[in-house]
């Protein structure tokens, strides 16, 4: 095989691989911890089934949150050893008084969200209107929180919609401890919220996806009502499977509410711009494709001088 023939296929070989490699790269490497549709019963515990419950005919899972009461609903326990992971779920709220918050997302035994370890995602109604909140304590009880609101993030204020459906998603970097929340339109796919924050130490001994408001100090007699679909924990690491073994909490309270719902607030809605960060796959191929171009001239050149 001549020299030009030999430095040819090589440079064809090396596109094949740098736009195979990172497909490869990334295929087996997901391992699903937990997932549910609610399409039958997720078996999950809560103290107050009057308004937190499975809702087999609409296939979802119904809240009903008000602050002060600590109540809860939580996922059959899920064997997470550390590493990065994905959260990701779809929420849709259809009532969300002033002072009344609606909180999801992977943490302890606790519960609470003011103690770790924990990742909650958070929607609320505030003075700023309705708004979205990615919330993280540590194992050492460091907090750090981020809303969508000027004075949390220096972007312009970012109010979602009541009965509007969301996906929600969540992923958390355990080389660099980056948490980054990313709320779309399900319906449309439009991006309404992305930003992160920082845990300041590796997440791990996290074992139950959960929502309520244990910990929350608020006003009673406020709601946050609406209903979750499509919940799933994916992470990276090496992960077992979840048990059926419960996990007992003693301490929480158990309570019935009387749900009083008050005419839907009207919110207003303030989108951001999206930001497109353009892949760097594109410009590995590029070049890629003009070291080949170049392989092909220097193969014609030789012929010609022959």
């Amino acid at each position: 095989m001549k020299p030009q023939q030999f430095f040819l296929i090589f440079m064809l070989a090396a596109v094949v691989i740098m736009i195979a490699g990172p497909v490869l790269a990334d295929s087996g490497t997901q391992s699903v911890l937990y997932q549910t549709n609610f399409a039958t019963n997720p078996d999950w515990t809560t103290n107050n089934p009057s308004t937190d419950y499975w809702n087999s005919l609409g296939e979802s899972y119904n809240f009903g949150i008000q602050p002060s009461t600590g109540n809860y609903a939580y996922s059959p326990p899920i064997n997470y050893e550390g590493g990065s992971f994905t959260l990701d779920y779809d929420v849709t709220i259809e009532n969300m008084d002033p002072g009344a918050t609606f909180r999801l997302g992977f943490t302890g035994t606790d519960m609470d969200f003011n103690k770790g370890p924990n990742v909650i995602t958070a929607f609320t109604n505030t003075k700023d209107g309705l708004i979205m909140v990615l919330h993280t304590v540590s194992e050492s009880a460091i907090q750090s929180e981020v809303s969508s609101t000027f004075a949390s993030y220096g972007g312009p204020t970012v109010n979602y919609q009541l009965n509007t459906t969301y996906h929600v998603e969540v992923d958390y970097n355990n080389d660099t401890n980056v948490i980054t929340e990313t709320v779309k339109n399900k319906e449309t796919g439009q991006q309404l919220w992305s930003y992160f924050t920082t845990a300041q130490s590796p997440l791990k001994n996290m074992n139950r996806i959960y929502l309520g408001n244990v910990g929350d100090y608020g006003a009673m007699d406020v709601y946050a009502v609406g209903y979750i679909d499509s919940v799933s924990l994916t992470t990276t690491a090496e992960a077992i499977p979840a048990t059926p073994t419960s996990v007992p909490v003693s301490t929480q309270p158990t309570f019935v509410i009387t749900q009083t719902i008050p005419p839907t607030i009207t919110a207003t809605y303030t989108p951001i711009k999206t930001v497109t960060t353009k892949s760097p796959l594109s410009g590995m191929i590029a070049i890629a494709a003009l070291g080949a171009i170049g392989a092909i001239a220097i193969v014609r050149t030789a012929k010609k001088k022959r």
